[in-house]
This record gives structure tokens, C-alpha cells and sequence, in this order.
């Protein structure tokens, strides 16, 4: 963390992790770290990254920006 009024702060990252528990973790119950590791992996890979919908990006998923944008 920065001092404050400076803009290093970890809200972007907070942001997230609170998402991917909301979305994931939260609703379901997984029991081994293995388990834990290959859901996180296919949620960031399969679904955030590729299909979830971004208020950033006008509400459209980052592959449909992409194709958009290119």
C-alpha cells in the first residue's frame, strides 16, 4: 500500500479476489487444494477471460471486445 492520497493502492486485485470468491468458491464446496487449483484455473481461463461480461467493456465479454476492437 502507498501513502495515502496515492494511487497504488490494491483495490483492482481486492476487486478481483472478491469476484472469483462470489462467483466460485463461495458456491461451491471443494475439498482438496488440487481441486481448488484446476477450479480457479478454469474459471480465470474458460470463463473471466474469455465469456464473463466486463462493465469496462461495454458489457461485452473480452473475446467479443477483441473481435470487435482487431
Amino acid at each position: 500500500m502507498s501513502r495515502n492520497g496515492n494511487c497504488w493502492d490494491n483495490a483492482v486485485t481486492e476487486r478481483f479476489f472478491k469476484t472469483l470468491k462470489a462467483e466460485l468458491l463461495w458456491r461451491q464446496a471443494l475439498s482438496t487444494r488440487q481441486e481448488v487449483e484446476q477450479a480457479i484455473t478454469l474459471y480465470i481461463n474458460n470463463f473471466y477471460n474469455a465469456q464473463r461480461r466486463h462493465s469496462a467493456l461495454q458489457w461485452k465479454s473480452p473475446l467479443d471486445h477483441e473481435h470487435n476492437v482487431a
